[in-house]
């Protein structure tokens, strides 16, 4: 796919992007330490309104303790509504100081309080042990409603790529279980399906900058133990492969034009909406993985933020 499709905002930082073609257990070292350097590249002042805590919380049953960063208005409120945030990294890298710029964002500009969660990755833990972090998370949100001043009804879910499939992951585990009640569930260029790992149809040019195929098989054959695209994939694994998606929280999936998730998240878009569950949906033109990370003042990023913050206050009445 030529550059000259990328959106003319998102080309000047895609020649310093990495791409993880090729990511594979002897170069992990190097893209997680990547990732430690792309907190530098982005990161930026801190929002005088919103102040930042480090937890250490319960983890699942005979697990760790969980870190967690936690996102508070200075200016408190009563029943304040509640985020718990996913990073992305591909389940393999990555870690919540990623996403700060965004979590002060959103916490000084929505008035939430927001728990990041720095779950364990693959291939050192792999399957269940992400998304049962983040269900910890999840439950420890709950059962500290009052301290944090929040309200139990208004808790979302959110997270960009491999934390955007956590996401969706997250939110058939609180159905099924029965626990905990989503209110909304914030999926952005989510990682969904192990399936893309192992096919390039339709569009086999999907995926070119910075996540690409290579990149994305070994993630999911890290984090399953077992190679993508089986029969064996649990859904809690793999969003994608839940059979029902009814009784899930109102939803916005947002990606990229030459993303390589975009088929698989249109089409989860489609089964939400078949499922009667309120879906939104917004594909980004010329738009790679991760471009709103990077290029945030682009007209484009800051309209993508618009619109997942209106669906936010639309449906939490804010």
């Amino acid at each position: 796919m030529p550059k000259n499709v990328v959106n003319p905002e998102f080309l000047p930082i895609l020649e310093k992007m990495p791409s993880f073609d090729g990511l594979s257990g002897r170069s992990l070292p190097e893209v997680r330490e990547i990732f430690m350097t792309s907190v530098r590249l982005i990161e930026g002042k801190p929002l005088p309104d919103v102040e930042v805590q480090e937890e250490y919380i319960p983890g699942p049953a005979g697990a760790p303790d969980v870190r967690v960063l936690i996102y508070r208005p200075r200016t408190r409120r009563a029943n304040a509504p509640a985020m718990v945030y996913i990073h992305g990294g591909g389940l393999v890298s990555g870690h919540p100081e990623v996403d700060d710029p965004k979590c002060q964002v959103l916490a000084s500009k929505m008035g939430f309080v927001i728990v990041s969660v720095d779950y364990r990755l693959a291939p050192e833990v792999k399957y269940p042990a992400a998304i049962e972090d983040c269900y910890a998370a999840l439950k420890w949100v709950h059962d500290n409603a009052a301290q944090l001043g929040i309200n139990r009804d208004k808790v979302v879910v959110a997270g960009e790529s491999a934390g955007g499939g956590l996401s969706a992951a997250l939110s058939l585990m609180a159905r099924d279980r029965k626990e905990y009640k989503l209110a909304y569930q914030l999926l952005i260029y989510p990682m969904l399906d192990d399936r893309t790992a192992t096919k390039v149809d339709p569009a086999p040019d999907f995926g070119e900058f910075v996540w690409t195929r290579s990149a994305n098989k070994y993630a999911w054959e890290a984090y399953l133990g077992a190679a993508a695209g089986g029969d064996g994939t649990p859904a809690y694994a793999a969003a994608a492969r839940a059979k029902d998606l009814t009784g899930l929280p109102p939803t916005f999936i947002g990606v990229g034009s030459m993303d390589l998730f975009l088929c698989e998240d249109l089409e989860y878009s489609r089964r939400l909406m078949a499922a009667g569950v309120p879906t939104e949906v917004m594909v980004v033109p010329g738009a790679y993985h991760v471009f709103d990370m990077f290029v945030p003042e682009a007209e484009l990023s800051r309209r993508f933020m618009e619109a997942y913050c209106a669906g936010l206050k639309r449906t939490l009445g804010l």
